[in-house]
């Protein structure tokens, strides 16, 4: 089954900080949500970007997507 990364962009200068963050938030909605998936982080791209991350199955991604607004998507690929 094909992964989707789903993105959400911080810019700032607490970028990193925002991002660090927003990932505990979607440590606990994978919780909360019950839902198969188990990638989440966050990634600094510059001293004023930073990204979180959740990878979930194409089929779960309508809804997560829908209740998280993610900013942006991607395919997941583990290389």
């Amino acid at each position: 089954m094909r992964k989707l990364k789903l993105i959400w962009d911080f810019h700032g200068p607490n970028a990193t900080k925002t991002a660090e963050h927003h990932n505990i938030h979607l440590k606990e909605y994978i919780k909360i949500e019950n839902l198969d998936a188990n990638i989440t982080g966050f990634t600094t791209l510059s001293d004023m970007h930073a990204i979180a991350f959740l990878v979930v199955n194409e089929s779960d991604m309508r809804p997560v997507r829908d209740a998280l607004k993610p900013h942006r998507g991607q395919v997941f690929s583990e290389e």
